[in-house]
């Protein structure tokens, strides 16, 4: 089971909006949890890049990975 790391002002917003049941705080939680998502996306695909066993599998990750980071192709090897 891995754990997951969220900023203390994620953490904050989430207590108030289920114990505190404010929920004026929704959007800024889901932004919040979406970016954190998005960066445990990109961790996932790097490492694989780079721990691929098949040359085919960690070009195939590398390129997602650079797609996902906005990377241009003219500006990759």
């Amino acid at each position: 089971m891995k754990n997951v790391q969220i900023s203390y002002e994620l953490f904050m917003l989430l207590l108030r909006y289920y114990l505190i049941e404010d929920k004026s705080s929704g959007e800024k939680i889901r932004i919040g949890l979406e970016k954190k998502l998005d960066a445990l996306v990109d961790r996932e695909l790097y490492t694989k890049y780079k721990t691929a066993p098949t040359d085919e599998e960690r070009e195939k990750a590398r390129t997602e990975y650079l797609d996902r980071r906005g990377v241009p192709d003219s500006f990759r090897w």
